[in-house]
This record gives C-alpha cells, sequence and structure tokens, in this order.
C-alpha cells in the first residue's frame, strides 16, 4: 500500500498543481529560461468612431460593471485612467482567473499586463484609430513562460484560448460599438 502511495502521491500532486496553474490560482513566475511569443494581431474594422467603440470598452471598467458581466470581470481598484481587474473564463470544466492592470488613453488605447494567471507575462494593447468605416481597431500582444521548451509548450496551450477568449470578446465590443453608433445617428 505505501509503495502505491509513493507513486501516486507525488502525481496527485502535479494534478493539482496542474488544475491551479490553469485556473490562475497558481502563477509559477520562476524568471528562467523565459520565451515569449506573440499574440495576435487580430483586427477589425468596426463601423462607428473611435470615441463610441473606446466607451464601450471602458465603461465596464471605468464605470459600473453590467451585471450579465459578473461573471466575466470584476473590478478591484478603480483609477481615473487605470484598473485592477479580475477576468474570468471558462476554459473546458475549469475556470481561468486572470489578474490583470488595465491602462486607458483615450481614444486611442487600452493596454492590458497581467499580474496573475496561468502564465508569468502577457502585455495586450488595443489600438484604435479613425478610419473611413469608423475605427481600424488593432489587438495584438505578448505571453511569455518560463522552463525553454516546456514552457513554450505550455504558451502554445494557453495561447489559442487566449486568443479564442480575446476575439469573442471583440464580437461583443463589435456589437456594441456599431449598436451606440446607429442609436446616435439615427
Amino acid at each position: 500500500m505505501r509503495r502505491i502511495a509513493s507513486i501516486f502521491a507525488p502525481l496527485a500532486a502535479l494534478a493539482g498543481a496542474y488544475v491551479l496553474v490553469v485556473r490562475g490560482a497558481l502563477t509559477l513566475d520562476l524568471g528562467v529560461g523565459r520565451r515569449v511569443r506573440p499574440l495576435g494581431p487580430i483586427t477589425r474594422t468596426i463601423a462607428a468612431a473611435p470615441d463610441v467603440v473606446f466607451e464601450v470598452i471602458a465603461d465596464p471598467y471605468l464605470g459600473r460593471t453590467p451585471r450579465a458581466m459578473h461573471d466575466k470581470l470584476r473590478v478591484w481598484e478603480r483609477g481615473s485612467d487605470m484598473v485592477l481587474a479580475e477576468h474570468l473564463t471558462k476554459v473546458g470544466r475549469l475556470t481561468t482567473a486572470t489578474l490583470e492592470t488595465v491602462r486607458f488613453e483615450p481614444p486611442k488605447r487600452v493596454s492590458f499586463r497581467l499580474v496573475r494567471g496561468p502564465v508569468p507575462y502577457v502585455a495586450e494593447t488595443y489600438e484604435l484609430e479613425a478610419a473611413p468605416e469608423g475605427t481600424a481597431f488593432v489587438y495584438s500582444g505578448e505571453l511569455g513562460t518560463d522552463l525553454w521548451r516546456l514552457g513554450q509548450w505550455w504558451a502554445d496551450r494557453v495561447a489559442a484560448p487566449w486568443e479564442s477568449t480575446v476575439a469573442h470578446s471583440l464580437d461583443t465590443i463589435q456589437t456594441e460599438a456599431e449598436r451606440r453608433a446607429t442609436g446616435r445617428s439615427a
């Protein structure tokens, strides 16, 4: 029985650590063998002025977070141009929590910087620029992991759902910005 326990105890510990990392409850920031990979770019043309798009992005952070977003966003601290926010994302059967600073530079840029999450480093930006059709929107960023090839493998597992989550969020931003723009011009 001891032999079985000596085999399964480390496996159980590894499985538990894996779940904690995936959920964002344990961030392994070792600073050894750091590799950084790009996120995006994801580009969109949004049929709304940059100030409208910026307002749609900033409102849940700088104003009151809508009740419908409480299962996805929790603002811990608000300032005039920066917040500390927790983002909750369903990944398979688990919910990943990331804690990020979000800085607002109206109406051109929103910057995100990871504080705690499933990887030790993420920096992202939303860039907004006036275009004839409304707003040229560009999401880009970078994601860093430690431990050389093992970290690179982990980054590849994290990046795909990360970018998918961002793309889904951009769909929502685009829909709401275009709805507001239509309402303002009517």
